[in-house]
């Protein structure tokens, strides 16, 4: 069977996990979470809270990409630790919702941010708004599987490029943001006078109110899935992990205390009521006018596009490596003999992407996306400490710093979210566990359909 190859050295790696963290949620999760937690300095401290637990996340996952350099990412690591079964549910549920919903979403506001750049010049063609938009997002999920189809010499070089040009522009916002007239640093220490969610304790609102953070953070560990793509793994996989992780965590902190330097928290609420209206948008208007709307409408562009390409590349990987084993769609497991791409994944992947898209229940979808993230990434923390006990001879390239208690508070964090959000929001919690156990009776039937197939060989 053909297989995939090692092209990819450390910068391509610290530029994945940049490239798949940074999309629309550092744009549009800032007035949700202003109108939830009106208190300027605790909404900076829910950003810090997710993204040191996305660090401390990132580097127990790190740990066990050294251990197992192949392709998969979590549903490699599992099956030594729990077996085929978990290891399929993780697959399953990120090609139901974790993953494919996330390309549609990217892809939507794609579709959505190119009309509002270019409908006031080019028309709708006497179509629905949605319909446009709908077209859109097909159209560049249907461009970027041919794109990565052809091979990492084209996917990977666009990934570099506009992850440069990416990080360039947010600091551009950055820069122009401190510049506004109406910036004033005692916006971050005023607090409005609505109450923070009467009846709920403060640790309660803060997690509550940081999922928007770390939905915002979610796509470090995607890299893992790359493992058998990338040169010298055992090194390359943890520091990307590290480094990619530590300069979002940076650049969102920074993003975010200008959004609150140049609005107030209740102006930042008050966007909430108006989903066509940007932070980054508001921010810019009050230093350059006008063209600043432009400037971000086309970041956001530039942003959605390179987000949702770094989700179709490395996640194509994940099923492959499912299929491989035949616990997925066996065209899946096709590699292309001359682009050394898993093509088969890349187009069951982008077809049931295409098909949320024009069902609309990506948005729906999306909303469980950190609840059941979490249960996995708990997992894997735990796979940690259980491979430590039972294989402590295994050779490991990188152990998380600050074993046990750096792992195992990630655990607690991780336990403490599920929890709450079961508590908390019920619905979208059990929609949730619902999603991951339609994968039992599938497991069933390819588990006993690749059994009967060795049986005949």
């Amino acid at each position: 069977m053909k297989t995939l190859s090692r092209l990819l050295g450390t910068q391509s790696a610290i530029l994945l996990v940049i490239s798949a963290m940074i999309g629309t949620g550092v744009f549009k999760k800032v007035a949700p979470m202003a109108d939830q937690l009106p208190a300027p300095l605790l909404l900076l401290g829910c950003w810090a809270l997710a993204g040191v637990v996305s660090l401390a996340g990132a580097l127990t996952n790190a740990e066990m990409a050294g251990l197992f350099p192949v392709a998969g990412g979590e549903y490699a690591y599992y099956q030594p630790v729990y077996g085929r079964l978990m290891a399929f549910l993780y697959g399953w549920t990120s090609f139901v919702v974790l993953k494919t919903a996330t390309m549609a979403a990217q892809a939507h506001v794609f579709g959505q941010s190119v009309l509002a750049l270019l409908g006031p010049v080019a028309g709708t063609f006497g179509m629905e708004a949605d319909t446009i938009v709908k077209l859109l997002a097909t159209a560049l999920l249907v461009l970027l599987t041919l794109l990565n189809y052809r091979g990492l010499s084209i996917a990977e070089p666009l990934t570099r490029a506009l992850s440069w040009v990416m990080v360039a522009s947010l600091l551009a916002v950055i820069v122009l943001g401190l510049q506004a007239k109406t910036g004033s640093w005692d916006h971050l220490i005023t607090s409005s006078n609505r109450p923070i969610l009467q009846g709920w304790s403060l640790p309660n609102v803060l997690i509550l109110t940081s999922l928007g953070a770390f939905w915002s953070y979610e796509g470090w560990n995607y890299i893992g899935y790359m493992g058998e793509e990338v040169r010298n793994p055992q090194r390359t996989l943890p520091l990307a992990l590290g480094i990619g992780t530590a300069i979002v965590i940076g650049v969102y902190m920074l993003l975010n205390a200008v959004y609150l330097f140049v609005l107030p928290i209740d102006t930042l609420a008050r966007l909430n009521a108006h989903p066509d209206q940007i932070a980054a948008v508001e921010v810019v208007r009050q230093s350059v006018g006008g063209v600043g709307v432009m400037f971000v409408s086309g970041l956001i562009v530039l942003t959605t596009l390179n987000a949702t390409n770094a989700t179709v590349l490395m996640s194509a990987r994940l099923f492959y490596a499912m299929a491989r084993d035949g616990l997925f769609f066996r065209s899946a497991a096709y590699v292309h003999p001359r682009y050394q791409t898993p093509a088969g994944a890349l187009a069951w992947q982008g077809a049931w992407a295409v098909v949320l898209i024009w069902s609309g229940t990506f948005d729906q979808l999306t909303g469980r996306l950190v609840f059941a993230a979490f249960i996995f990434y708990g997992a894997t923390a735990v796979g940690v400490f259980w491979l430590r006990r039972k294989q402590p001879h295994l050779p490991r390239p990188f152990r998380v710093p600050g074993y046990p208690i750096l792992p195992l508070l990630f655990i607690i964090f991780c336990g403490l979210l599920v929890i709450l959000t079961l508590l908390n929001q019920p619905a979208q919690a059990i929609t949730g566990l619902a999603l991951i156990a339609t994968g039992l009776p599938i497991y069933w039937l390819w588990n006993r359909a690749g059994r009967q197939q060795e049986a005949e060989d």
